[in-house]
């Protein structure tokens, strides 16, 4: 659906109808405005209505209408194409969610196609609406404004995620048994999640914030420094959640290891204490007859007595060695 369309002129909002149509008559009748034109989740015949109007490229258009596209700048003639991954996190499952914007970037205007529930542009639009010295550098303000909000999201998750991370690391160096496999291995999907959205813009953001792509001048360069910083920290702080958990999972592997030897060491000790008797018991439970100690009266004391006085020693033996 069509979420919002504006017209702005001079930094300022026009007070126009809500209709691309109107944004478009607007480009047509005044040269120096430009408009916005917002949509969330579109059919086919509504992108292709804003296609007609603003000139869109048909690959992109195709590509918009798919929200499973991987970050990337694309020049189409003297406009580019930004595919953005959006990003937000489920905590109930450990979960990290993925949507899509697709923004379409012209010389006098910007179509926005979002996908999911992650990074709602209404919010970037009115924060950019209250900054008429910024959105007076035009198309390049809104692209900065939407990249911005989008790499915020990546923040809020990142620290969301590394909470995740930390509570992960408490329960693996517990004294209690844990199982944090099965965790682990979930954040660390979602953890590959979020690098395939950051990664790929580490290079689009330097070239916007020097400049070196059409459509944005040299005075809206700055704004992109920002962001193309925000871009390379929370990477940064992504590769270091990926190498804690897997720390973590080497960790948990190596803790069950030592617990699957100690385990053992106990059933070893106690099958060697229970030997003991086991084998005095069935030397003397053959009963043949040129036993002599079969017919003493003090033979079943003095055997039952000696197997107590074995299995204590080797009790206390096994104490100290820290088998038992």
């Amino acid at each position: 659906m069509i979420v919002d369309c504006g017209v702005y002129a001079g930094g300022e909002r026009q007070d126009l109808p809500k209709d691309p149509e109107t944004v478009a008559q607007a480009l047509d009748d005044d040269g120096e405005c430009f408009g916005w034109v917002g949509l969330y989740e579109p059919s086919p015949a509504e992108l292709r209505r804003v296609q007609d109007l603003f000139g869109l490229h048909e690959l992109a258009v195709e590509d918009a209408l798919k929200a499973h596209q991987r970050p990337k700048v694309e020049r189409y003639g003297d406009s580019i194409v930004v595919v953005l991954r959006t990003l937000w996190y489920v905590d109930e499952g450990d979960a990290v969610e993925t949507g899509q914007v697709s923004v379409f970037v012209g010389r006098r205007y910007v179509v926005t196609v979002r996908h999911g529930e992650g990074a709602p542009l209404t919010t970037a639009r009115k924060e950019l609406e209250e900054r008429a010295s910024v959105l007076g550098h035009g198309p390049p303000a809104v692209l900065w404004a939407i990249c911005d909000s989008v790499v915020d999201g990546y923040e809020t998750v990142a620290e969301q995620v590394e909470i995740d991370v930390d509570e992960v690391e408490a329960s693996v160096f517990s004294p209690d048994r844990t199982s944090d496999a099965e965790r682990i291995y979930l954040l660390k999907r979602e953890v590959l999640e979020m690098r395939r959205a950051i990664v790929p813009l580490r290079e689009p953001m330097e070239g916007f914030a020097h400049g070196s792509v059409p459509l944005v001048s040299p005075e809206a360069a700055p704004f992109f420094r920002d962001v193309a910083d925000h871009v390379a920290r929370v990477a940064e702080q992504t590769e270091g959640i990926d190498t804690l958990l897997s720390s973590a999972l080497n960790a948990h592997l190596a803790r069950v290891s030592v617990q699957q030897n100690d385990d053992m060491r106990k059933i070893s000790a106690w099958v060697c204490i229970a030997a003991v008797p086991t084998t005095v018991a069935a030397i003397y439970g053959m009963n043949f007859d040129n036993m002599p100690e079969l017919r003493w009266y003090y033979g079943y004391f003095v055997c039952v007595g000696g197997m107590a006085a074995i299995c204590a020693t080797l009790y206390v033996f096994f104490r100290r060695v820290g088998w038992l």
